[in-house]
């Protein structure tokens, strides 16, 4: 992952699991909780009116991650940035840890064309004050800092420790 640009340091290890956590440390996500981070993280990427390759490529490896067909993915992505009538409005997820989740992937993904655009952030921003994580933001925000100065690369997603 690349280095990025975010003004805040520091370091914490918070866990996204909730009441949904199975013993082998995974979290049991619906098909609506699916389908919305998937369309979530799609109007994050448009946020900055461009789609970076990086960005496409992540995309689809979250698509096929989450079960979804690459042919869907593919249109998605050539129909987000003008499609409107995809609202921008925050998910809400059905559980707290899903937004956790979604706030450290959106992160990411964000960071892929080399920065977190401020639109990126203030839509991320909602979605952390819609889903009650709002004080949760900024412990992340210096965690994925502090990854990006130390050269640590995260490119696994939280994403991963769902299950359906």
């Amino acid at each position: 992952m690349k280095k990025v640009m975010i003004s805040s340091a520091g370091s914490d290890d918070l866990t996204c699991w909730g009441a949904g956590m199975t013993q082998d440390k995974t979290i049991k996500i619906s098909l609506l909780d699916r389908s919305l981070y998937y369309k979530s993280l799609m109007i994050l990427i448009r946020m900055d009116h461009h789609i970076h390759d990086e960005e496409k490529k992540m995309m689809m490896k979250i698509g096929k991650m989450l079960g979804f067909e690459p042919k869907f993915c593919r249109n998605t992505m050539a129909d987000i940035l003008d499609n409107n009538f995809i609202t921008d409005s925050p998910p809400v997820f059905s559980e707290t840890g899903i937004a956790l989740c979604f706030i450290r992937d959106g992160l990411k993904l964000s960071a892929a064309d080399g920065q977190i655009h401020k639109a990126e952030m203030t839509w991320l921003s909602s979605v952390a004050e819609k889903n009650g994580i709002s004080k949760l933001l900024a412990e992340e925000l210096d965690r994925f800092h502090a990854w990006q100065h130390a050269g640590i690369s995260d490119g696994a997603f939280e994403l991963n420790h769902f299950k359906w």
